[in-house]
Formats: structure tokens, C-alpha cells, sequence
């Protein structure tokens, strides 16, 4: 069986969700990120933190899930 995973970045936190083909979530996980404040008002962010919490949040998703990347469908 082949699963999807789906990623999503939001303004505090990445999260990974993995779905089997009837739409039920089998894996998923959540990493905040740092909030960088420069002025009242403003907020800033890392890229780095940012593609670091994906990286750890697709990897989390994936181990509770039980899969391998190779387990993930294409889509193409």
C-alpha cells in the first residue's frame, strides 16, 4: 500500500501528517519554531528552523506511521 504525506508550515510550527489510501491518518507530527520579534509589531523567522522542523516533523510523521520513504505515493 502506498501512503501520502502532507506537509504543512504555519506560523508558529511544521507539521507532518501521513494518510493511508482511505484518508485515515496513520502517523503525524508537530515541531514549533523560534519567534524572532525585531520590533513591536514585527515577527521574523529562520528559514533554517524552518527546514529543520520540516525535516524532523516528515521523519516523526513517518516512524510513528511505521513506513519507509519508499512506502510514500508519487503522485506523479
Amino acid at each position: 500500500m502506498k501512503y501520502i504525506l502532507a506537509l504543512d508550515q504555519g506560523t508558529t510550527s511544521s507539521r507532518a501528517i501521513v494518510f493511508n489510501k482511505h484518508g485515515e491518518i496513520i502517523g503525524k507530527a508537530q515541531q514549533e519554531f523560534k519567534q524572532i520579534y525585531p520590533k513591536t509589531g514585527w515577527v521574523e523567522h529562520d528559514p533554517k528552523d524552518i527546514l529543520g522542523t520540516q525535516v524532523g516533523v516528515i521523519a516523526e510523521s513517518m516512524i510513528r506511521a511505521g513506513i519507509s520513504a519508499d512506502d510514500l505515493d508519487s503522485l506523479g
